[in-house]
């Protein structure tokens, strides 16, 4: 008989290395997960070691392969965090740290040391910021070069390459420098449309350095994702990972956009299979919100329209929180009971189960005819870390009204529970402003990620929303869709949409509770004028820089 065939999986997310072994199907079979170490040498600053993340890569690709043979593994496809990752021409690590240690090379997504740089660049108004809904994002790579362009010289005029992460990773397994439509369109400002770096725009941001030598230092030779890259791993990186030489490698994806890949064709009955009318939110440490259209939408605040970044043909918008999961995590170890529950229920994964149990024992106690009525007098903006879109603001902050003197648990599930429905009313704000910019209505919510896993966050969409919310059964769907570039890369299916289709398998639908409608338009209201009244506060303390 004959031996089965695998295709393996990397995503390299905030805090550890992934990988999962995945059959034709999409079915994940085996997968291992490894801790990455994170510098913080300032606040707002976030910066990790390619070294360390390779190793933490090589670590649980030979711990999924471990029962099967080399040879089954017939592709491996790569996602990562939007992080930024310098060389120097040597093709060694390359300092972007204060603390000039050259291990300390690469300065993750949620790193916000760049704020000047983005608003200069943004100042520019040059026209391909039209792209990214008219403002590039602090989290963003020109922002973050043109740091290290001021801060650190030595580095910035040492670069051999500036990678992607993503990008990074597919050049450490292959020794071939292609870069990946997704990581260049998304987070670099590359010209889909013209297929070309605009140097017009890099010179006006003052990073005229980047256009020599044909672009060799940000990359000259562009794919889309779930192309082969060269001619797969290397000799010494298949020993490293433990797999053959020449194993095919795919063209990679940014994390969430593997998420996207991942979950766009699962179905389920009575849900809409046009990948069109689809939202999926790839919901962790941040959330992303992607979605696709065959024709372009230009939305203010919405990172894209994003030229074949997932699939060939379609244009990604992306919307997002820089923070999500982290700010539940922020809320419940901040409050005055969580050392108490955590003696108690012995981790904070319970803890938020028992917080999902408590919530309506607490509704049906005060006589409610839903657990939403228990913050109809508390209402959150959620951006304690900034806004990256509709607004597209990093300075915005968190609010909260309605607080009062009760503490214990109780108290500790309302303001969890008012915060889940906070990030559930910034969903529908980036769903509302996409209507806004004419996109075609949706038809259903995906969900994928840590946060997926959380009936309340789900429920809570489905009803602010008002649209079914679709989770996979399987729930790994990032490291499926690094499996499906690997497999579209290998020829298992004749498109990387073919291989998405076909990869995604069954979820489940939670639908709206029409009950609680009219409340959450109400508090919807409220959640808008809170965001009024933040900028108001400002006018009245600033006056000067209003």
């Amino acid at each position: 008989m004959p031996s089965h065939q695998y295709f393996i999986g990397v995503d390299v997310g905030t805090g550890s290395a992934r990988a999962a072994l995945v059959n034709t199907k999409g079915q994940v079979e085996h997968q291992a997960v490894e801790k990455i170490k994170t510098w913080t040498p300032d606040p707002e600053f976030y910066e990790q070691s390619s070294d360390d993340i390779w190793r933490a890569v090589c670590k649980v690709v030979k711990h999924v392969i471990s029962n099967i043979t080399r040879a089954q593994v017939k592709g491996i496809g790569f996602d990562a965090t939007c992080s930024l990752v310098l060389i120097d021409k040597k093709g060694s690590p390359l300092t972007v740290s204060k603390t000039s240690v050259d291990e300390q090379n690469v300065i993750l997504w949620m790193d916000h040391r760049a704020a000047e740089e983005a608003d200069q660049i943004n100042a520019t108004a040059h026209p391909i910021l039209k792209y990214v809904g008219g403002k590039v994002s602090l989290e963003m790579q020109m922002p973050k070069l043109l740091w290290l362009k001021r801060y650190l010289p030595y580095s910035f005029n040492n670069m051999g390459r500036a990678f992607d992460l993503p990008d990074y990773l597919t050049w450490r397994a292959t020794g071939v420098d292609t870069r990946s439509l997704c990581s260049v369109v998304c987070k670099w400002n590359y010209d889909a449309e013209e297929n070309k770096w605009n140097a017009d725009f890099l010179r006006s941001i003052d990073l005229e350095e980047l256009t020599r030598s044909n672009f060799s230092i940000i990359g000259n030779h562009m794919e889309s994702p779930g192309k082969p890259v060269g001619s797969g791993l290397t000799k010494l990186a298949a020993e490293e990972l433990g797999l053959l030489p020449g194993t095919m490698v795919s063209t990679s994806l940014i994390d969430a956009h593997a998420g996207i890949l991942g979950t766009l064709g699962c179905q389920a009955e009575d849900i809409d299979e046009d990948i069109t009318t689809r939202m999926a939110l790839i919901a962790g440490t941040s959330t992303c919100h992607m979605s696709l259209t065959k024709s372009i939408c230009f939305a203010k605040g919405i990172w894209g329209p994003y030229k074949s970044a997932v699939l060939p043909g379609y244009y990604l918008n992306e919307g997002g929180q820089s923070i999500a999961g982290h700010l539940l995590d922020h809320i419940l170890k901040s409050h005055d009971s969580y050392a108490t529950l955590k003696d108690k229920l012995g981790g904070d994964k319970y803890i938020y189960q028992h917080l999902n149990q408590l919530l309506p024992k607490i509704a049906a106690s005060q006589g409610l005819p839903d657990m939403a009525y228990l913050t109809q007098d508390v209402h959150v903006w959620p951006d304690l870390h900034g806004n990256r879109s509709p607004v597209a603001d990093p300075t915005l902050r968190g609010m909260i009204t309605g607080l009062d003197m009760a503490r214990g648990v109780e108290s500790l599930a309302i303001i969890y529970l008012a915060f889940v429905q906070a990030l559930a009313y910034g969903s529908r704000h980036i769903i509302e402003n996409l209507y806004h910019y004419k996109r075609p209505q949706f038809k259903s919510m995906l969900f994928c990620g840590g946060l997926s896993k959380n009936p309340l966050y789900l429920q809570c969409h489905a009803d602010i929303c008002n649209l079914p919310c679709l989770v996979p059964y399987e729930e790994e769907m990032v490291l499926v869709g690094a499996a499906a570039l690997a497999a579209a890369a290998f020829g298992q299916y004749n498109s990387l949409e073919a291989a998405a289709k076909a990869m995604s398998g069954m979820g489940r639908v939670i639908k709206p509770n029409e009950k609680t409608h009219e409340l959450h338009d109400r508090k919807y209201k409220v959640f808008l004028k809170l965001l009024e009244n933040q900028y108001e506060y400002k006018r009245i303390m600033h006056p000067d820089s209003a």
